[in-house]
């Protein structure tokens, strides 16, 4: 099993480390909220993930992904979702750093996006597909939700502190807008994952 589980966990600490919705979310908190403020989305992130890697391990993800109707629903969903946060991202670029008054996501807020998540669903169906423990149904589930929500939280961990000290650099209203902006913009890029295209 420890052999097995090695190439998993490199695979998931890859596909979770890499930008993405989350990373660029967490780190624009820790950027604009703080550490201690972001703990609650912190948290949530890799509950959610964990919770969609149990799914894709009972088939119920890719039941889902493979349903033509409900696929297309959840692609629009995630990308409605992900450009709204990034037009919140340009809307706090627009005015003074001081007069922000957004606030961070919530703990069942950052666990509900994951079910949203495009670049989830695919990282967790990849891992439930190549990865297999050759384990009981029940014994498979809890394998990959245990390694998705630890690794996840290193991830998470890692990301808010990186925001957390790039604040002082971004005192200057200018350096605030670039930076909000630049967030903004790789988040609605990210909108991409959700209609890849075809070979």
């Amino acid at each position: 099993m420890t052999a097995n589980l090695l190439p998993l966990a490199v695979f998931v600490f890859v596909g979770l480390f890499s930008p993405g919705p989350n990373v660029l979310l967490l780190t624009a908190s820790g950027v604009r909220f703080g550490f201690p403020a972001t703990v609650p989305h912190l948290l949530g992130v890799p509950v959610g993930t964990g919770i969609v890697a149990a799914l894709s391990a009972t088939g119920i993800g890719a039941l889902l992904v493979a349903a033509p109707q409900l696929k297309v629903a959840l692609q629009v969903i995630s990308s409605l979702w992900i450009l709204w946060l990034a037009w919140r991202m340009v809307q706090s670029a627009r005015i003074p750093r001081a007069a922000d008054r957004g606030r961070p996501f919530t703990f069942l807020e950052a666990i509900a996006f994951q079910a949203v998540n495009p670049k989830m669903w695919a990282v967790t169906l990849a891992a439930a597909a190549g990865f297999s423990g050759g384990l009981s149904p029940g014994s498979e589930v809890l394998r990959l939700f245990t390694v998705f929500a630890c690794i996840n939280l290193f991830v998470c961990f890692f990301w808010v502190t990186v925001g957390h000290f790039l604040a002082p650099l971004l005192r200057a209203d200018r350096a605030w807008r670039l930076f909000m902006t630049l967030m903004a913009g790789l988040m609605a890029a990210s909108v991409i994952l959700d209609f890849p295209v075809k070979s």
